[in-house]
């Protein structure tokens, strides 16, 4: 059972979240006694060669300018000619935008068993079982795949880089790239230091900041700790922050090595798109706030007195 892992790119530049399906990958295939291949598609400006350094062997590149453009239904094509080329049986994405819209297609196109959202490499001891989050994060369920062929979306930063020696073998694919059916006209791309979905350290505010003249001290605690920014949703609907920085349920969901929320009370649909965090750090002078009971650290007290001191002992600690 070969491992076949698509390598996302945005403006030329491999995404965090596919060197964790990179390492995921590796460590699957070291599991079924196989080799890990990956797959690109358009032009990337990256040093592909290098990422062998994180398990695989060989990258398949489809080079055709066409791509370059994201449209599911092409890549999906795409891919699974490489699938059929290659042979593999096992197909491993990031459950991130991209994945979320590929895996699907491909998983019906294939007739092949799908899981979204894994957190653990699978079980191999009897059959194949992947664990995955149910339930908005809440619970675990473990899923077994039984077809021929399998597709993997693991959760972003689910599992970490590794890295090891390594160089991977390059291989052009000229693959037969279909005319999308869909035209895009304009982009509109959301502007960010550090992409919310790759980001390993979040900074949300909420509307305890009281308006977005104050929106300064979060900022500034975002830059020390080289951190995205984000918000609840009432703050995005009142137009303090952009809609690309709320996140939650009817946002984007995350999950973040830490979470430092300030000024956010922790509504359930704001705690089903973040409880994925691994540490939750909660401010509000409100010491009955429901978010405390999801916090691993709290702080009741009011942000304004809090968050400024917090990001001097931040900028004291990596100076």
């Amino acid at each position: 059972m070969s491992v076949l892992i698509f390598i996302d790119s945005s403006e030329g530049h491999v995404k965090k979240a596919s060197l964790e399906a990179l390492s995921y990958g590796a460590a699957v295939a070291k599991q079924l006694n196989t080799t890990a291949e990956g797959i690109v598609l358009g032009p990337v400006t990256d040093d592909l060669a290098a990422l062998g350094k994180h398990g695989v062997k060989k990258i398949h590149q489809v080079n055709n300018d066409s791509l370059s453009h994201f449209d599911s239904q092409v890549y999906t094509n795409v891919i699974a000619q490489v699938v059929e080329a290659t042979g593999a049986k096992l197909i491993v994405f990031s459950n991130n935008m991209d994945g979320k819209a590929i895996a699907p297609r491909l998983s019906a196109r294939l007739k092949a068993a799908f899981v979204s959202g894994a957190v653990a490499l699978p079980d191999t001891s009897k059959g194949f079982v992947v664990r995955k989050n149910v339930f908005a994060g809440k619970a675990f369920a473990n899923i077994s795949l039984d077809t021929d062929t399998k597709i993997i979306a693991l959760n972003p930063n689910a599992y970490k880089v590794e890295t090891g020696e390594g160089t991977a073998e390059i291989v052009p694919f000229n693959a037969n790239v279909p005319s999308p059916k869909i035209k895009i006209t304009a982009v509109n791309k959301a502007s960010g230091e550090v992409p919310l979905t790759e980001a390993e350290i979040v900074v949300s505010g909420g509307r305890g900041l009281k308006g977005p003249e104050n929106w300064g001290i979060v900022e500034d605690l975002a830059h020390a700790l080289h951190a995205a920014l984000a918000c609840s949703r009432p703050v995005a609907d009142a137009h303090w922050r952009p809609h690309n920085e709320h996140v939650g349920q009817t946002g984007i969901a995350i999950a973040p090595n830490l979470y430092i929320a300030i000024g956010i009370s922790g509504a359930i649909q704001h705690l089903a798109g973040v409880n994925r965090s691994k540490t939750i750090v909660v401010i509000n002078k409100d010491p009955e706030a429901p978010f405390f009971k999801a916090a691993d650290y709290g702080i009741v007290g009011d942000a304004f007195d809090i968050v400024p001191k917090l990001t001097e002992a931040v900028k004291k600690l990596y100076n």
